[in-house]
C-alpha cells in the first residue's frame, strides 16, 4: 500500500459511520453491565446492573475494593453488605454515565410489597450517603403484581424512580404504565427462546422474532394511549433484534453486542439502520385500551404460559445468584474476621 492508499484508508476509518452510532441517533443506548470498565469504553447515557451482573463483576479481582468496602459498612450484617455492594457498583457507574443507573431490590422479595418498598428506600438512603441524588437512580423491581403495586408508592409517596424489569406480556407493561412506573424493561432474547424450544424452530428472521413483537407491541400501546412510561427493551441474543427495534425509547445492550454494533460499518451495503418503531406512527394503531386492575393482570399471565414461566424463571435465576454471591460474601467475611484476629 502507498502513503497516499494508506492515507486514504485512515481518512475513511475516521469518517466510517457504524451501527452503534446510526442506532443512537434513535434511541437512548444503555449498558447492560456491572463492568464498570466495558461501560467506559462505550460511553452509554444509562446503565443498568442486576444479581447476575453484580455477581460476575463482584468475582473480578479489579472490583474487590468495593466488596470490601461494603463489608466493612455492613458490620457482620449479611443483608446491608449485599445491598451496599450493589449501590457502590453503582456509585461508581454514576460516574461514568450522565443518565440513570439501575440498581436491583432483592428479588426474593418479588411477592412482598411492603419488604420490596422498605429494601428500596434503604437503597436509596445508601445512596445519599454518598451524595448520590434519588434522580440519578432506578430502582429495579421484578414485575409482579406485588412489584408494580410496590412501585407505585415509591413512585407517588417517595419520588423514586423504578425500572420494573422481567417484562414479558402486555399485561404487565400496561399495569406499570397505570402505575405510572418511570421504565420498564420488557425481556427480547428470553421470550425468543421460550418459543424456539417450544416450537423446535432454531432462526426466526428479525421482523418475525416473537421478542421484537412483544416489544413492539407494547411500545405502540403507550405511544397509542399516551403513557410516559420509558419502553427499555432488553436481553438480546443477537444485534439484529436491537437493530429492529431503532427508535425505541431506550435499549440496554450487553457489552458484547455493543461491541458488535461499534464495529460493523454501516455504510456498507444493506448495513445501515432504519428506525423501525416511530411514536407518531404507533399513535395511529388499532389497538384496544385494557382496563388493569389485579384480577385482569392474574387472568392475562394465567393465559400466557411463556411470561408465567419466564417471569418464574427470571426471578429464580436472580435469587440464586443473590445466593451464590451472599456465599462468597459470607467467605470473605469470615477470612476478613480471622485476619482481625490474628493481627489483634
Amino acid at each position: 500500500m502507498t502513503a497516499i492508499e494508506a492515507n486514504r484508508s485512515l481518512k475513511k476509518q475516521k469518517t466510517c459511520t457504524t451501527q452503534l452510532d446510526q442506532l443512537k441517533r434513535m434511541t437512548v443506548i444503555v449498558a447492560d453491565t456491572g463492568d464498570i470498565e466495558a461501560i467506559k469504553k462505550f460511553k452509554p447515557q444509562d446503565a443498568t446492573t442486576n444479581p447476575s451482573l453484580i455477581y460476575k463483576a463482584a468475582m473480578m479481582k479489579e472490583y474487590s475494593p468495593l466488596v470490601d468496602d461494603a463489608i466493612k459498612y455492613g458490620k457482620g450484617d449479611l443483608s446491608t453488605i449485599m445491598d451496599k455492594l450493589a449501590v457502590n457498583f453503582g456509585i461508581e457507574i454514576t460516574k461514568i454515565v450522565p443518565g440513570y443507573v439501575s440498581t436491583e431490590v432483592d428479588a426474593r422479595l418479588s411477592f412482598d410489597k411492603e419488604a420490596t418498598i422498605s429494601k428500596a428506600r434503604k437503597i436509596i438512603h445508601m445512596y445519599k450517603e454518598a451524595g448520590i441524588p434519588k434522580s440519578r437512580i432506578l430502582i429495579k423491581i421484578a414485575a409482579t403484581w406485588e412489584g408494580i403495586e410496590a412501585a407505585k408508592v415509591l413512585e407517588t409517596e417517595d419520588g423514586i424512580t423504578c425500572n420494573l424489569t422481567l417484562i414479558f406480556s402486555i399485561a404487565q407493561a400496561v399495569a406499570c404504565a397505570e402505575a405510572k412506573c418511570t421504565l420498564i424493561s420488557p425481556f427480547v432474547g428470553r421470550i425468543m427462546d421460550w418459543h424456539k424450544k417450544r416450537d423446535g424452530v432454531s432462526y426466526y428472521s428479525p421482523s418475525e422474532d416473537p421478542g421484537v413483537i412483544s416489544v413492539t407491541a407494547i411500545y405502540n400501546y403507550y405511544k397509542k394511549y399516551g403513557y410516559k412510561t420509558i419502553v427499555m427493551g432488553a436481553s438480546f441474543r443477537n444485534k439484529y433484534e436491537i437493530i429492529q427495534l431503532a427508535g425505541c425509547d431506550r435499549l440496554t445492550i450487553s457489552p458484547g453486542l455493543l461491541l458488535e454494533l461499534s464495529t460493523a460499518d454501516a455504510d456498507s451495503p444493506g448495513a445501515a439502520v432504519e428506525q423501525k418503531l416511530d411514536a407518531q406512527a404507533a399513535a395511529n394503531t388499532k389497538v384496544s385500551k385494557i382496563e388493569m386492575e389485579e384480577k385482569v393482570l392474574r387472568w392475562m399471565m394465567n393465559e400466557d404460559p411463556m411470561a408465567t414461566e419466564k417471569l418464574a424463571e427470571g426471578i429464580r435465576n436472580f435469587a440464586a445468584d443473590i445466593d451464590k454471591l451472599e456465599l462468597v460474601i459470607t467467605g470473605k467475611m469470615t477470612t476478613t474476621a480471622k485476619t482481625h484476629i490474628t493481627q489483634s
